[in-house]
């Protein structure tokens, strides 16, 4: 699989764009890993790299500072829509964050925005639990001392 378009989708707020400026660095059928400069500039955001694994439904992102100082990881919980004909991955924002600072805080982040997705009916009940199941397989993981399995396509950049 080798995606020439990616798109990110959001329930809150709705929007879906495409990533036109990311660059793919390697396509698997595991994982996506992209490098890529802030859309829209932020006060501390400057650049960062993704990946998305695939079949866990999550995207790990490595957020960084102009000066290329860490600002934190930052952990999505997603769904993934592969449109084969036309070469399109789409990446559905799936509510849950979570956030791991360089001194090893965490943070969850978008509980409530999850629960309001399913009252406004953004969000399928199949939809919610995934996300929720997702989110603690990962925060299992990162309990166990096992975020390095999700850290690994980074190595090296």
């Amino acid at each position: 699989m080798n995606p020439i378009a990616i798109y990110r989708k959001r329930l809150i707020p709705e929007e879906c764009i495409l990533l036109k400026d990311d660059i793919i660095l390697e396509a698997n059928e595991d994982y996506i890993l992209t490098k890529w400069n802030t859309i829209k500039p932020k006060k501390d955001l400057h650049h960062g790299y993704s990946c998305c694994y695939l079949k866990k439904g999550i995207k790990v992102s490595k957020f960084y500072r102009e000066d290329n100082s860490l600002i934190y990881w930052y952990c999505d919980v997603v769904d993934y829509a592969w449109n084969e004909d036309n070469s399109i991955l789409t990446t559905t924002d799936l509510l849950i964050d979570v956030l791991i600072y360089p001194n090893g805080q965490l943070k969850v982040l978008d509980l409530d925005e999850l629960a309001d997705a399913q009252d406004l009916g953004l969000i399928s009940g199949e939809l919610l639990k995934n996300s929720l199941r997702r989110a603690d397989t990962l925060l299992q993981d990162i309990y166990a001392g096992k975020f390095d399995n999700y850290t690994k396509p980074f190595e090296g950049l």
